[in-house]
């Protein structure tokens, strides 16, 4: 469940090269891509989000897709044959670099399922790919505070987030991982807090989360939230802000990126 807008970019289909690849921490890769392409990209920051469209099979064809990604788009991608048809993940923009043109995204690679954590795990510079930006999901309306919460998958995009930041932000955000050595140094403004949470690899993403939110004494004054990361865990704060925080619906932003147990289509 989401209740991010998705807007799309007049760069359309983007077409970029594999650089480089890096294990930045036990289970974080970073994928550089670059190529004359990608002047065409409009950075805006935040949790800026892209379709990444990857060949993963003998004959996928990049050409073939569609220059968006709206309902027509979407149609016109599933209508591909499964012979021609690469699989497209949504990413987050890590950080990104105008002259040369690159692109960092980092990929959570935890085991051998899935596709494009796998795929970033063994990947070769040259590899070309595609990418469709889709904007961002952060929005903040009028707030005395923030408030952000997610798992590993919401890394790059809490980050980036934590980062543009004005200096003058104030809030938390509660970062959940199942391995402590992942964490990344964010350089948040003097009067927003990290609170980095650890749960077991074998427990289910909020396990560690949901509990501490509920324990939190919340700053005085009203939030603007974004809960994003793994489904449950996502409506779970929401549920939690609007049911027993009274934090009004339209100060909420959330989005499962992900769900327990079930891969995403391809």
């Amino acid at each position: 469940m989401t209740n991010i807008t998705i807007t799309h970019s007049d760069s359309g289909l983007l077409h970029a090269q594999v650089l480089k690849k890096e294990q930045i921490s036990p289970n974080f890769v970073r994928v550089t891509l670059g190529g004359a392409d990608l002047t065409r990209f409009q950075f805006v920051g935040a949790d800026q989000w892209f379709r990444l469209v990857i060949p993963v099979h003998e004959g996928d064809r990049l050409d073939l897709m569609p220059q968006r990604f709206g309902v027509a788009g979407f149609l016109r991608y599933l209508s591909l044959p499964k012979g021609v048809r690469p699989v497209v993940r949504n990413y987050t923009v890590r950080s990104y670099r105008p002259s040369p043109a690159e692109i960092d995204i980092d990929f959570v690679v935890h085991g051998s399922e899935g596709i494009a954590a796998p795929w970033a795990s063994r990947v070769e510079s040259d590899f070309e790919v595609a990418l469709i930006d889709q904007g961002c999901g952060w929005h903040p309306k009028l707030a005395d505070w923030y408030l952000l919460t997610g798992d590993e998958s919401s890394l790059p995009a809490l980050a980036g987030i934590i980062r543009d930041l004005p200096d003058e932000s104030a809030g938390h955000a509660f970062i959940e991982l199942f391995d402590k050595r992942d964490r990344q140094e964010l350089n948040a403004p003097k009067g927003f807090q990290v609170h980095w949470l650890e749960r077991s690899a074998t427990q289910a993403p909020g396990s560690k989360l949901l509990p501490t939110l509920e324990r939190f004494a919340f700053p005085s004054g009203t939030p603007y939230a974004f809960s994003v990361g793994e489904s449950a865990l996502a409506t779970g704060v929401r549920r939690h802000l609007v049911a027993q925080r009274g934090v009004p619906k339209a100060q909420i932003t959330f989005s499962g990126y992900w769900k327990l147990g079930k891969s995403a289509w391809t």
